[in-house]
């Protein structure tokens, strides 16, 4: 059930829907029930692992594979209509030709999975400076690390309220393998040929395909923070 009546956000979640066809959609609202919920659900599947409670309260070990870590740097692109616009420091690629890339890749891929659809603020929620984002996403570690870094849930939606702007994300970890099986302890990942992770500035959009590691998958963090907000903050 949705948690708002923000068009914009409705028929932006209702798109993707269609593209990538989730089982089932949860919308996060940022209690602590359900994230508690979600962790024992984690640990259930083996996809973390609960680490000493005397030692570490609270605190779940949650593996990748060796191979899918926070240097892709090939792979993050910045999506601007001129390659001058991108900066001499990062890889562009022309938007419409990147849309196209990651359409094919994106559909179909939460087929047999959960989307989660986390509201979140980067800033105190209320706060004139702070901005919103909604992230969806069929990785539970990726729910439970944006509850520990930002600001989640139904507090955030009221504050964006009917018009809101907000930073649209979506996020897949990449293809599962059969009956949920884990790859020698690790999260399955994309190969590396179909593992992107795009900035669209001009819509001010994020898309992320193929890793679950950190700020390729927390899209709050660099994608937002660092990317689409300097340019943000020039825009103001």
């Amino acid at each position: 059930m949705a948690l708002t009546t923000n068009k914009s956000v409705l028929d932006w979640i209702e798109e993707k829907i269609q593209l990538v066809k989730p089982d089932q959609i949860v919308w996060i609202d940022g209690s602590k029930e359900q994230i508690d919920a979600l962790k024992a659900e984690a640990e259930k599947t083996g996809e973390m692992i609960r680490l000493n409670e005397e030692l570490l309260p609270d605190c779940l070990l949650h593996r990748t594979k060796p191979n899918d870590v926070a240097r892709v740097e090939d792979r993050t692109l910045i999506c601007t209509p001129t390659e001058e616009e991108a900066g001499p420091t990062n890889h562009w690629m022309e938007p419409s030709a990147c849309y196209k890339m990651l359409y094919d890749i994106a559909r179909d891929s939460y087929k047999g999975r959960t989307m989660y659809v986390i509201p979140y603020s980067m800033g105190p929620v209320g706060s004139n400076i702070a901005k919103i984002g909604v992230q969806l996403t069929d990785s539970p570690y990726v729910v439970i690390n944006m509850h520990v870094m930002t600001r989640v849930g139904n507090k955030v939606l009221d504050i964006l309220g009917d018009n809101g702007e907000f930073v649209p994300c979506i996020h897949s970890v990449g293809k599962p393998l059969e009956n949920g099986a884990k790859d020698n302890g690790v999260w399955p990942c994309a190969p590396m040929e179909k593992k992107y992770i795009a900035q669209f500035p001009e819509t001010r959009e994020i898309w992320s395909f193929g890793s679950g590691y950190g700020g390729n998958a927390i899209l709050g963090k660099k994608c937002l923070a660092l990317r689409i907000a300097s340019v943000q903050a020039r825009d103001e």
